[in-house]
């Protein structure tokens, strides 16, 4: 039986095979699409900083185009992180503010909108702004989701959980972190509280009102050995916590199956059959 002092050594990574299936994996989707390469969104967190690595790893610098897309409420450091990342890289690099278009939809139609509805908006915007410079250049959108924001639900829907290929979304928090150190990323990125940046002083965990490492661990508990809540308890992690894990997963799973179509027929999309990628 799997004990809680067992976990975390459970998480860890062989980083050098990591990284090559992970750079395998974006080279392949690249040449199976016929593209010319990805652009991703750099918001100065590890996250993204991961992904366009793994991907200037597979394809070369000069392929991933990276862009920064801030708001006028976006943390200046964001930016300045972003930019680190990309010389870092030696990865093309553009800023486009998205403070116009977000600033005039909520001015004339909603200007009593709370401030998650404001940071969903710049989410979809964003990957709005990235999608169409994919189509520009030629390119895929990389995602950079990982795997505990997408069970846990944290994420906007068509916003920053909308990709065309995705190389972290099977990796939790704390291997994003060992890879990211792994591949020698820049350490004020990777030592920094996660944070979407969405509005002033917000931050990943004090949103979810989890830290990532019990997250992580709580959920390879349920999704990857295949524990029940009560058993997760058993080993010592706050039911609490495991409570809310639940709950949070359950509550956004129509998060991760987006496009949910009635059934008429024997052979419904994303219901019945997969039709072959290559």
């Amino acid at each position: 039986m799997i004990r809680r002092e067992q976990v975390a050594a459970r998480l860890r990574l062989n980083p050098e095979l990591a990284t090559a299936a992970l750079a395998d994996f974006v080279r392949d989707a690249v040449h199976n699409a016929g593209a010319r390469g990805v652009v991703v969104g750099l918001s100065g967190g590890v996250d993204s900083a991961l992904a366009a690595a793994l991907a200037a790893r597979a394809l070369g610098a000069g392929r991933v185009h990276a862009f920064c897309l801030p708001h006028r409420s976006s943390d200046p450091r964001s930016e300045a992180d972003a930019r680190a990342v990309a010389g870092a890289l030696g990865l093309p690099f553009r800023v486009l503010d998205i403070s116009a278009q977000v600033d005039a939809y909520f001015a004339a139609a909603e200007p009593d909108a709370d401030a998650v509805r404001r940071g969903n908006k710049m989410a979809r915007e964003r990957m709005a702004i990235l999608f169409d410079q994919a189509k520009k250049l030629g390119c895929l959108v990389l995602g950079t989701s990982n795997k505990t924001e997408i069970l846990l639900g944290y994420s906007t829907v068509f916003g920053d959980n909308a990709s065309s290929l995705n190389p972290l979304g099977d990796l939790y928090k704390q291997q994003v972190w060992q890879l990211a150190r792994h591949l020698a990323l820049p350490e004020a990125v990777v030592a920094k509280p996660p944070s979407a940046d969405l509005w002033p002083g917000q931050t990943d965990e004090a949103e979810l009102g989890l830290d990532y490492p019990t997250a992580d661990e709580v959920l390879y508990l349920l999704f990857d050995q295949g524990l029940s809540a009560a058993e997760v308890v058993e080993r010592g992690y706050p039911a609490e916590v495991v409570e809310r894990i639940v709950a949070l997963e359950r509550a956004n799973r129509f998060k991760r199956r987006l496009m949910l179509i009635a059934r008429l027929s024997g052979s419904a999309v994303n219901l019945d059959r997969e039709i072959p990628r290559d």
